[in-house]
């Protein structure tokens, strides 16, 4: 009977153990989503002590965490040439680490591929263009026996060029994703936080 009342309690043990670590565990994620909102209102403009907030608050590593996480997700690649977003993310991991030399040029780096693919982006676009531009006046050229009508015709607006651009698109953002990525987990790694 004693072997039975001690199994009973070591699973009973266990159950308050397991209880306790759910606790801390769910305290832990609730810590993370504060983080998060920092971070948010910092990005929307907000003003946000991130050194005092994270010094003042308790847990204060589950806090970082979040913030880290959510500034890193805004480090992407500009869609409308508006990289203010992650510039704003990069500011604000600069002030987390009190200005760390180490941080500062991979941030330089991290602005200089934003930068390089805007331009590059741009360029591909318009060789895109030209292409096909040159490939609808060949078929015209065909199609009437004549060449240079005078007719301009406006490449973006045929859909075989909506497909080829998404396409090229896709190649070009996957190779500066990878590229970025790469940086933004040295970053992860300097706060010590996963993505």
């Amino acid at each position: 009977m004693t072997e039975i009342k001690s199994t009973l309690e070591k699973v009973l043990e266990r159950a308050a153990a397991m209880g306790r670590a759910d606790r801390e565990e769910i305290e832990a994620e609730e810590r993370v989503k504060d983080g998060m909102r920092i971070a948010a209102d910092y990005l929307q403009g907000k003003e946000v002590d991130l050194s005092g907030v994270l010094g003042t608050t308790g847990a204060a590593a589950p806090v970082k965490k979040g913030v880290v996480q959510v500034f890193l997700r805004n480090i992407t690649l500009p869609r409308n040439d508006d990289r203010q977003r992650a510039e704003k993310a990069m500011q604000g991991l600069l002030e987390l680490a009190h200005g760390s030399g180490d941080l500062v040029s991979v941030f330089r780096d991290m602005k200089g591929i934003l930068d390089h693919y805007q331009q590059y982006k741009k360029d591909i676009r318009q060789q895109v263009e030209e292409a096909f531009r040159q490939q609808m006046d060949q078929a015209l050229a065909q199609q009437t026996g004549q060449k240079g009508l005078g007719l301009k015709m406006d490449p973006k607006l045929h859909p075989k060029f909506q497909e080829e651009w998404s396409r090229v698109k896709v190649d070009l953002d996957n190779q500066y994703n990878k590229v970025l990525q790469q940086h933004k987990e040295l970053v992860a790694r300097r706060f010590s936080v996963t993505l």
